[in-house]
């Protein structure tokens, strides 16, 4: 009986001590989970704002939805520099510029102007999928606005992001409402966002500001 009990007392306290370790591990597997992901979708929204900084300065304005963005990348041109030839340490010591050594023939410069998608990203690239989030089933939410700058300038702005229930859903849900509380008592946007439709940042991402 003695020994009955005691073989029930270790397996008790072996299972006390797993199921402790395993409450414990619970916000650690969240966070390693939530940074492996994270690390993706940085990575679109980053391809995200180049295309849109590219687009707006061919077309003075931001794209309002991911049909225009991949539209722009498939078919668009953006200028490229090719160079051939470079300075010698004696000619920029004499003073020459590199101007005029394109004047007299000593290097040579030429723009060609080449598909978006070529220039900033490669021929493989998917512009299509530049509007999926990564590891998901949802696409970001996009939207361009207008504001006015604190000194009165017209100002282009837009934002591309998705929130945590949309990309950390299928993970612990106290987890995942923890991390919404947060953001909502910083006021802070309760997922990944890349701009702003509220205040100029410079198209900063969320996660720069951290």
């Amino acid at each position: 009986m003695k020994v009955t009990l005691r073989i029930l007392l270790v397996v008790a306290v072996v299972l006390l001590v797993y199921m402790c370790y395993a409450s414990l591990m619970i916000p650690v597997k969240f966070q390693e989970e939530q940074k492996l992901r994270e690390k993706a979708i940085i990575a679109r929204l980053i391809d995200i704002r180049k295309t849109q900084i590219e687009y707006k300065n061919i077309h003075k304005e931001h794209a309002a939805n991911f049909d225009l963005l991949a539209k722009f990348l498939e078919e668009e041109k953006l200028p490229f520099l090719v160079k051939e030839g470079v300075l010698t340490d004696e000619q920029l010591e004499a003073g020459m510029t590199e101007q005029e050594a394109v004047k007299k023939g000593i290097i040579k410069r030429d723009t060609l102007w080449v598909l978006a998608k070529d220039t900033l990203f490669g021929k493989d690239f998917n512009s299509v999928d530049l509007r999926n989030v990564p590891g998901t089933n949802v696409q970001f939410n996009m939207d361009t606005a207008t504001i006015i700058s604190g000194s009165g300038y017209v100002i282009k702005v837009f934002e591309a992001g998705v929130k945590y229930d949309d990309y950390l859903g299928d993970l612990n849900k106290q987890e995942l409402f923890n991390l919404n509380e947060v953001a909502i008592k910083q006021n802070k946007y309760p997922g990944l966002r890349v701009g702003s439709l509220t205040e100029i940042n410079n198209n900063a991402g969320n996660w720069e500001n951290l």
